[in-house]
Formats: C-alpha cells, structure tokens, sequence
C-alpha cells in the first residue's frame, strides 16, 4: 500500500515513474472523450472516495475524470454529510468505514493531525488532495507540464517562485530537492520559507536561493511561478499582506528579467498577483497545467493502488 500524502516521503524513481506513465498515457488519448476509459482500463472496479473540507474546483473535477478513465468509480462526500461532524462518530471509526467500502481514499484536509490520524488508521491508500503545509498532487503535476513544455528533464532547468511561503512553495521545494533542479524564492523577508524546510532542504542537496526583490529571483529562469497571496488557509491581516506583497506582483517587469522563452505557471485561483496582461499573456501556461492535473493523478492513483508499471 502506497500512500501519496507529502513530496519528500516518495523516493525519485517512483515520482519520475509516475511522471512517465502519465506521459504515455496522455499521448494515447488524443482520439478519446473525457471519459472514455483507457484501453487497459487498469482500476475497472476500483472505487475512489474523496473528501473536501476546503473548496476545490480543479482537483475535485481532476480526480473524478481521472478514476473514471482508469474505468473505476468515484464518490465525493462532504465533512457536513457525515457522522463526523453531526453525529459524533470518531475519525479513527470513520477511517475503517472508509477502507471498507473503498479502495483509496483522497483527502482535501484542514489540519495535518487529521491526515496523520486518518493514515494511521485506514487499510487503503491516502492521497493528500491539499493539506496546510502540503500540496502534492499539484506540484507533481507541474513538474510534469514544465517537462512536457520545455521538452527536457527539469532538472536542467531553473525555476522561480515568487510569492508567499505556502502550502505549495513547501511541496515545491521538497520536489527541487527530488528532482534536482535550481530554485530561486523570491518574497519579502518576512515571509521566506521556514528554516527547517531550508535546512532539510540544504541537508539534501538542495539548489536553493532566497531574493527579497522579484526581478533578481526571476533573472535567467525558465519558469516562474506565483500562487495567491491570501491563501486557502490564512488567517492574517489581509490588506496589511496584500501591501507587504505590492512589490512582487508578476508583471512584465518580472517576466522580462526571466530567459525569452519563460514560462509563467499558477496553480490558481487567481488573485492580484498577477497581471492580467501576464496572465493571459502568450507565456502563460496556467490552463494546460490545470488540464494536466488528470494525467498526473491517474498515475498517482496506479501508484497507491501498486499497478503502475
């Protein structure tokens, strides 16, 4: 049983497996409807259950077409639907009555303690679907379209974040370290990465550096990604960081500073981060980053359930 729940617990050759069948099975469906089974149909059977408790718009749509072209099911359930939340049944009770209907379970979660415990106790596959301090299944996915569009490994390339010290900035660094590529961080002091992320990070080889001015960290990149500054779990002053982040707008500016053939990623949803000029610009990849999160998640899913070959 393989659970996909943060970046650095996978090893590289089963992160760049999952990449690679993904790869060959998006090639193979150019003459497919959404939802159409792959010829193999390798999940036929298999039922899905996931669960939000934070909203969702491209993971929800991009797990249910991805089970279902592995020719399986999908159940989508609520936290509000439950016992759990009305009637008072335990999290431990829940995650048994879960492994015994389903057969991997994706979680879009509001604590890590309620990951932990849920893996603990299920005798099925979790998949983290977005977590406070994690977000997996987004950052694999964009490794696999930076791959895809700049047609070599990305561990020759250099890639920019700018913005705030996020869910998704962790799983990015974990996966620099993964896949070896330069990362440059650009934010403002205050809002650099946690030292601890740093410090594993260096631990492991880590090609990492910190800019407090946006152009400097996006010089010489080949790609630069930026995400909401108010994020799905914040609880801050938020005029008061939206002003602290009125210097790392990504602009024509930043993309300017970055190598002619940049391109510009955003997990979305959107916000003032970004220009609309960049935004829906010619180096703007942000759709087919989002279409490509199904192809990722079929093969993260073959991985948890141990069928990818």
């Amino acid at each position: 049983m393989n659970h996909f729940i943060n970046i650095r617990d996978i090893s590289t050759s089963n992160l760049k497996k999952i990449i690679a069948d993904a790869k060959k099975r998006k090639l193979k469906r150019k003459k497919l409807n959404t939802l159409d089974s792959d010829k193999d149909s390798p999940l036929k059977g298999k039922l899905l259950i996931q669960m939000f408790e934070k909203t969702s718009l491209r993971t929800r749509i991009s797990f249910y077409i991805a089970i279902k072209q592995l020719n399986g099911g999908a159940l989508t359930l609520r936290p509000d639907e439950l016992h759990l939340n009305t009637g008072g049944e335990s999290l431990v009770d829940t995650a048994k009555i879960i492994s015994t209907f389903g057969n991997v379970f994706m979680l879009r979660t509001d604590s890590e303690k309620k990951l932990e415990i849920l893996k603990r106790h299920m005798t099925i596959p979790i998949i983290n679907g977005l977590s406070p301090k994690s977000h997996p299944t987004q950052i694999l996915s964009d490794v696999f379209t930076i791959e895809e569009i700049k047609k070599k490994p990305i561990s020759k390339l250099q890639i920019c974040w700018i913005g705030d010290s996020n869910n998704v900035l962790t799983s990015l660094i974990e996966a620099s370290v993964k896949f070896s590529f330069k990362l440059h961080i650009g934010s403002p002091k205050k809002y650099e990465p946690k030292q601890t992320l740093l410090d594993w990070a260096k631990k492991n080889k880590g090609k990492i550096k910190i800019f407090n001015n946006s152009q400097k960290a996006a010089s010489e990149s080949d790609v630069i990604f930026t995400d909401k500054v108010i994020s799905i779990n914040d609880k801050v002053d938020k005029i008061k960081k939206l002003k602290d982040f009125n210097d790392f707008k990504i602009n024509h500016k930043v993309m300017a500073a970055a190598k002619k053939d940049a391109i510009f990623l955003h997990c979305l949803p959107r916000g003032s981060e970004v220009s609309n000029d960049v935004f829906l610009g010619k180096q703007s990849k942000v759709f087919q980053q989002a279409l490509n999160r199904i192809y990722v998640q079929k093969s993260i899913l073959l991985y948890c359930l141990k069928k990818l070959r």
